[in-house]
């Protein structure tokens, strides 16, 4: 049977997508339905047909799934934030497990996975240390700040984000009341006109210090000591800074930072290890479960205190300064210069001085230290973005020959890729594991460990 716009399938929802779509089936007729959860039987009305699946817009839950929860967010399906949060979290974690072990099989061609159980998280709300609202006005020209609805700059109302901490929904109506009192405008997307573009926020879960930033379309605000006024008064406030992004594009951050008040950053803990954080430092953002990824990380990467080790795309420094406790000697490559900056700092900061940091792209560096200098790597760790490392940084991997190879992943399809290329050609999976680090999104970390086959 063909299926076209506009018509209406009965589905049993039997898995999920990567978004967090429900997926199930009309006479072999695979539908993406948005908002379904994995066992619930749905009534949807196809939006989208192509020639073997289609999109549809869930019109009626006909049997609600038992895995089905109430959100604790009220515009949990507006919002573009959270995916997952009308599924159970043990649901959840079983989705995400699932999900890194199809691709490792699918793509990566693996069998009888080395798989432990994927860590889960004790609190599944409210674990974001980092939060960035974009500033605007509704219909009725009130200003408000949110979170983007899914795939749209239409901003969805929402002061107290249920991933976030308390102390965002204080800050922002502080913010909020000070500009409507100092004529104080959001900025406007499709003009370019007005000034305030994004709050961002930053908590230290360990230290409690807070940083609140503004992102302004300009280089002051009017009655800056009153915006400092009220936000001084919020327990734990640490620092208050202006950014400064007057182009006109959609990136939140710009280059030129001012203090208002305190000090240009904060501090946080990962394990013993302490960070300096600013508005543009990369750092992550569920601090508690960071903490279980680098310690499964530091497991894996099974340190006895002689080893050379390179950490590959280092961000400030977090993991290297973890792998440095137990490491001989630790380097980390990094290709924005700020976060080296901050990486040195961090260093110093904790006393640790068998690291070294070097500014460039690993798949450079990494040729240039080991065929001028003849730096080899008893164990190479890396945490690469989404698309997962460069080519001719996993032919280098294989001419330095490390014991072991450590990767973290945030994306298990290029993830699967990379350890097909070096499984392919001399090591082998010897453990895998899945840590949640985002409750209620479909996204999750995964850290593996590589041995290199004796020859």
């Amino acid at each position: 049977m063909e299926f076209r716009k506009n018509d209406m399938v009965t589905l049993e929802i039997e898995d999920c997508g990567t978004d967090g779509e429900g997926i199930g089936k009309a006479d072999g007729f695979t539908v993406f339905v948005k908002d379904a959860v994995i066992g619930d039987r749905v009534r949807a009305k196809i939006i989208k047909a192509k020639k073997h699946y289609g999109y549809g817009k869930l019109m009626e839950i006909l049997r609600p799934s038992p895995y089905r929860v109430e959100p604790k967010c009220p515009i949990a399906r507006q919002c573009g934030g959270c995916q997952l949060q009308a599924l159970s979290y043990e649901k959840q974690l079983a989705f995400k497990e699932k999900k890194v072990r199809g691709n490792l099989e699918r793509i990566g061609g693996f069998s009888a996975l080395p798989m432990e159980p994927i860590i889960g998280m004790e609190e599944p709300y409210h674990y974001r240390n980092k939060a960035q609202f974009p500033v605007g006005k509704d219909k009725e020209g009130r200003i408000i700040t949110g979170f983007y609805a899914g795939r749209t700059h239409t901003i969805i109302e929402n002061r107290d984000c249920a991933l976030g901490v308390p102390q965002n929904k204080e800050v922002l109506d502080r913010v909020l009341s000070y500009m409507e009192e100092n004529r104080a405008e959001p900025y406007d997307e499709k003009t370019g006109k007005g000034l305030v573009r994004h709050i961002l926020i930053r908590y230290g879960f360990f230290t409690g210090e807070l940083m609140v930033c503004l992102i302004v379309n300009g280089k002051k605000l009017p009655k800056e000591e009153a915006l400092v006024e009220k936000l001084r008064e919020i327990p734990g406030m640490t620092s208050i800074t202006l950014n400064v992004n007057e182009k006109k594009n959609n990136v939140i951050l710009g280059e030129e930072l001012r203090i208002l008040w305190g000090q240009g950053y904060i501090t946080d803990k990962i394990g013993d290890i302490s960070y300096e954080i600013s508005p543009l430092s990369f750092y992550q953002v569920n601090p508690i479960q960071t903490q279980k990824l680098y310690a499964k990380a530091l497991e894996y990467a099974d340190l006895k205190g002689g080893e050379n080790v390179w950490d590959l795309y280092c961000g400030i420094g977090t993991i290297s300064l973890f792998l440095a406790q137990k490491a001989g000697f630790v380097r980390g490559v990094e290709i924005v210069p700020q976060a080296i900056e901050d990486a040195k700092r961090n260093a110093a900061r904790n006393g640790i001085e068998n690291v070294e940091f070097f500014v460039g792209k690993a798949e450079e560096v990494l040729p240039r230290e080991y065929e001028e200098h003849g730096v080899y790597a008893d164990v190479i760790v890396v945490d690469p973005p989404r698309k997962g490392c460069d080519e001719k940084l996993l032919e280098t991997i294989l001419r330095m020959q490390p014991k072991r190879v450590v990767y973290v992943s945030c994306d298990s399809a290029t993830l699967a890729r990379d350890l097909k290329y070096l499984c392919g050609m001399g090591y082998e999976l010897k453990r895998v594991c899945a840590v949640d680090q985002f409750g209620m999104t479909v996204h999750v970390e995964t850290v593996v460990r590589l041995q290199r086959k004796h020859t």
